[in-house]
């Protein structure tokens, strides 16, 4: 028995894909997550590298994860393994603890909501690349949303991802113009319910709030929590009646990087939405509006790095946006 026990730890450590029977780590504190969106899997891939030498305890893929634009499941998939095929991001999967949750062009539409037909397939194929378990209860729930739990008392992490595509009504247009929608909703009522649950009596220290598209900005025309203002005031709304430790934003979609800051009354500290995008294209230089931006707008290719300093009073998050050849852009010092 002890020898077929021995066989079987070689074999694990032998298949690249063996992850299920990784040590447990999730009650060890964790200090370093790093986070990024719009991936093309035709495009070169320089961040990896980078990333991986960052030595993250967790990797977040914030959406458009793949741009796979799409009703076909045979064409999505495809896209997917090629992205996962990738080596240096298959040293990642190794070293790191995978997530996400996804955004438009991998859900398999652009700009698409709930009105996209195939979301129940695509949403198994998402989780086949983020090696979700078959016998996970992901795999039977609608919508992709997910919360994860790291660490012991006093030192645990709570990542929260929403899934703004499954429920989200559609947009509301002017010719190709969004504008706000007052009565539209983002989430669904099951997937609000749930979120209310995760951030009531959290015992965490630290949450951090994901979502494909930016929830702070106001001002821009393209997709974000705004397009949508009643659920976005709903969000801001929760977070001040539950008042979660240490919550911030990450998000993606944008194709640039930067940092929004804004005070919700109640809640006790500074709210952060920290956008990461993308790591394999991003905009031309350009100007645009958004009154709660902190520092300079990013459009260099990025990803995002938050460092939890445990033993500093107050609890402090340091989040960089970085890039390159270890490029630093922004640094963000987040006190709770």
């Amino acid at each position: 028995m002890k020898h077929l026990i021995q066989v079987a730890v070689l074999s694990c450590v032998l298949l690249a894909n063996c992850r299920t029977n990784r040590p447990e780590t999730t009650q060890q504190p964790i200090t370093t997550i790093a986070f990024g969106s719009c991936s093309d899997q035709k495009r070169p891939q320089p961040l990896w590298d980078d990333i991986v030498a960052q030595k993250p305890n967790v990797w977040i893929w914030l959406g458009d994860n793949i741009y796979g634009d799409s009703e076909s499941m045979d064409t999505l998939r495809t896209k997917y393994d090629r992205q996962k095929s990738n080596p240096v991001y298959q040293q990642l999967r190794q070293a790191a603890k995978v997530i996400g949750v996804w955004d438009d062009h991998d859900y398999g539409v652009n700009d698409g909501g709930k009105e996209y037909p195939r979301r129940k397939e695509s949403q198994q194929l998402m989780l086949d690349f983020l090696d979700v378990p078959t016998t996970s209860p992901l795999r039977k729930q609608e919508g992709a949303y997910s919360s994860h739990t790291y660490g012991p008392k006093g030192k645990r992490v709570k990542v929260i991802l929403l899934d703004a595509r499954y429920f989200r009504d559609p947009l509301k247009k002017e010719g190709k113009t969004n504008v706000p929608d007052p009565s539209g909703d983002m989430l669904g009522d099951a997937q609000w319910r749930w979120l209310e649950n995760e951030l009531t009596n959290s015992d965490a220290d630290v949450h951090v709030i994901g979502s494909g598209v930016q929830v702070l900005p106001e001002e821009h025309v393209y997709e974000k929590w705004a397009n949508f203002p009643t659920a976005r005031q709903r969000l801001l709304d929760l977070l001040a009646k539950t008042k979660p430790k240490g919550a911030l934003f990450i998000s993606g979609d944008r194709h640039m990087a930067e940092v929004s800051k804004v005070n919700v009354p109640g809640l006790g500290y500074d709210l952060f939405d920290i956008t990461s995008s993308g790591l394999t294209h991003v905009s031309k230089a350009h100007e645009e509006p958004n009154k709660h931006r902190v520092g300079e707008m990013i459009t260099q290719l990025n990803y995002g790095l938050i460092t939890i300093d445990w033993a500093r009073k107050p609890l402090t998050a340091t989040v960089k946006i970085k890039g390159d050849n270890q490029a630093t852009y922004l640094t963000q010092a987040v006190e709770f």
